[in-house]
């Protein structure tokens, strides 16, 4: 047999193995919206394809135009659990590897944290970290812990305080974890919805068809611009785009890192502009648990970022040179998305935490309940320490000293910062007058100044008046300068 009849015959047989339904079970993704089913079936997917697909040199120009493409057609198939037919396309594949990797982050942890669905077993034990100098050792993992590691990135802000804190040692029960991504309740006026991976470590937001073609544009100049700050921005970190065709419906995602900590608590958000007009957070919004407090909610609490004249002077540097790079591209609208650490408030929440496992375990000791834990996985800092998935998860211990760090055991590193998860945290100066850990990063890039914003800049300026220069809507130059302005006077 010839040598091409025979890699026929391999693909013949390869194809046919891969749409068997047996095959198609052990690769089930349920999730209760089925086009997260497909996503997570399509991250599984494409991530193994591009594990055979050799690294590139340098990148060229088809990259930023090719894509992968994927049609599923299974009619016996379960459509409870997945759809029968679906399609999945990738869009830049190697283009967005490469970013991966120089985002620290590892394909084989990023289709973990998309897809992941496991049940933990552990014994019930103990674990203890030892917080010495940098070194992070973790003493013992469970044999069903799964060997996850992070490469690390460099940090955006390198100010970490060393931590030497005693943790308190945890005692564990069989937990079944929900992987699929979790709907957040935060939305923009663009409508799009936003996920958390199980791990809260990515978000995965979605997109309109014209938002794909921006973002085709934007990357070409986006990746070049990532090599030359050697990974040193604090726009968004693009992991992964796609399209998801399910029952005929066409759903665009995209995956981003998070910009928020997985394990430290969010206790205050803000969008900033640094503009004043139509800058406050409505009545609605304000009865969420976590509201989008904005510029003139910022301005109106006296509110500052009490990093330091050193730290100051490094993120001002970062934020200009993002700033003009988004000026040149003649973007505007974007945002810097700040979170706020309350250091205080969240050791009174684990004291209360703590509080509660001790009455749950004795509780425990005395019913033996399906249902206990030890951990109190309802309230926000269960959700914070415990619940991955998004509803209720478990973490495992440790297996063996001198592993790499294991994201799971984050959720032991109680109020301190995580270098390589927490890239975007920079902690509060000595003698500020609230212990605060900030997060921060420029959000929603993609808006053009084109006709659209060039309208409503003429409509706004009408009903505001001409001598307004608080209005959002303005040319990128503008736009670009009022925002640097505001930071600046904001960070102290």
């Amino acid at each position: 047999m010839s040598s091409a009849s025979q890699m026929a015959s391999g693909l013949s047989k390869l194809k046919k193995k891969h749409f068997r339904v047996k095959h198609q079970k052990v690769k089930l993704f349920r999730a209760n919206e089925p086009f997260l089913s497909v996503f997570m079936w399509g991250v599984n997917h494409t991530i193994n394809e591009l594990s055979h697909v050799n690294i590139p040199v340098m990148l060229l120009p088809d990259d930023f135009r090719a894509y992968s493409k994927l049609k599923v057609d299974n009619h016996l198939f379960n459509k409870e659990n997945m759809p029968s037919h679906f399609k999945i396309k990738e869009y830049c594949p190697l283009v967005f590897r490469n970013l991966r990797e120089r985002f620290g982050i590892d394909d084989l942890d990023y289709k973990e944290s998309m897809t992941r669905c496991r049940t933990f077993n552990p014994s019930r034990t103990e674990r203890h970290v030892d917080l010495t100098g940098k070194a992070h050792e973790l003493v013992q993992r469970s044999a069903t812990a799964p060997s996850i590691t992070l490469s690390p990135p460099t940090p955006i802000f390198s100010q970490i305080p060393v931590l030497n804190k005693p943790l308190r040692s945890y005692s564990f029960k069989p937990k079944r974890l929900r992987s699929q991504p979790m709907l957040d309740d935060t939305s923009g006026k663009s409508g799009a919805k936003f996920y958390q991976s199980y791990d809260k470590l990515f978000i995965i937001k979605t997109l309109t068809s014209e938002e794909v073609e921006r973002m085709h544009s934007f990357l070409k100049h986006y990746h070049p611009y990532i090599v030359e700050r050697h990974g040193k921005t604090l726009l968004p970190q693009y992991l992964g785009m796609y399209r998801l065709t399910v029952d005929g419906v066409e759903h665009y995602v995209v995956a981003i890192r998070n910009v928020f900590s997985n394990h430290l608590t969010t206790h205050k958000k803000f969008d900033l502009k640094g503009s004043t007009v139509d800058r406050e957070a409505s009545d609605k919004e304000k009865e969420k648990d976590l509201p989008t407090y904005k510029d003139n909610d910022f301005v109106k609490e006296g509110m500052k970022i009490y990093i330091g004249e050193d730290a100051k002077g490094k993120l001002i540097e970062t934020l200009t040179a993002d700033v003009d790079f988004l000026t040149r591209l003649h973007l505007m609208d974007y945002s810097l998305l700040l979170g706020l650490h309350d250091c205080a408030r969240a050791e009174q929440e684990n004291r209360e935490r703590a509080e509660r496992e001790e009455e749950e375990e004795n509780h425990e000791d005395e019913e033996d309940s399906e249902s206990g834990s030890g951990l109190d996985s309802r309230g926000p800092m269960g959700d914070r320490l415990w619940g991955w998935c998004g509803v209720t998860g478990m973490a495992t211990p440790p297996e063996s000293p001198h592993a790499p760090l294991n994201r799971d055991t984050s959720l032991q590193y109680e109020d301190a910062i995580i270098p390589e998860l927490d890239i975007y945290a920079i902690p509060s100066k000595e003698g500020a007058p609230t212990k605060e850990i900030y997060f921060l990063a420029i959000i929603d890039v993609l808006t053009h100044y084109g006709v659209r914003k060039q309208a409503a800049k003429a409509a706004k300026t009408v009903k505001y008046g001409a001598n307004v220069d608080g209005i959002s809507t303005c040319d990128p130059e503008q736009y670009g300068k009022r925002f640097i302005e505001f930071m600046s006077k904001a960070i102290e």
